[in-house]
């Protein structure tokens, strides 16, 4: 079983940073979780915004490349999604995903608002 949970989100202005972490427990091998990172504006479908695979290959859709960076601690315990230069489109909730490698399950984290406004 693996638990995740989302922090750093918050309230920011139009070009400003914020961090998100995720924070992932359990008895599961680091090496085998395939890391993302997914958002869903209010009214709008989940989407992906970037994920990390065991090779620490990155992806990124074409909205947040350049601007946002998805990267973990050495032991993998943390995800991170840095996110540069926010717009107002950038508005969302924020989820942590993994998935196990070869068992193909997937574990949510609970999501962390982030409102970027002036």
């Amino acid at each position: 079983q693996v638990q995740l949970v989302e922090s750093g989100g918050g309230l920011v202005q139009p070009g400003g940073s914020l961090r998100l972490s995720c924070a992932v427990s359990g008895s599961i091998s680091r090496s085998s979780l395939i890391m993302n990172w997914y958002r869903q504006g209010l009214g709008k479908q989940r989407e992906l915004v970037a994920s990390l695979n065991r090779e620490g290959l990155t992806n990124y859709d074409d909205s947040v490349k350049g601007r946002f960076t998805i990267a973990t601690d050495n032991a993998k315990n943390t995800v991170y999604l840095q996110m540069n230069d926010l717009r107002p489109e950038d508005t969302a909730v924020y989820y942590c995903k993994v998935v196990v490698w070869g068992l193909w399950k997937e574990y949510w984290g609970q999501g962390t608002q982030v409102t970027v406004s002036s």
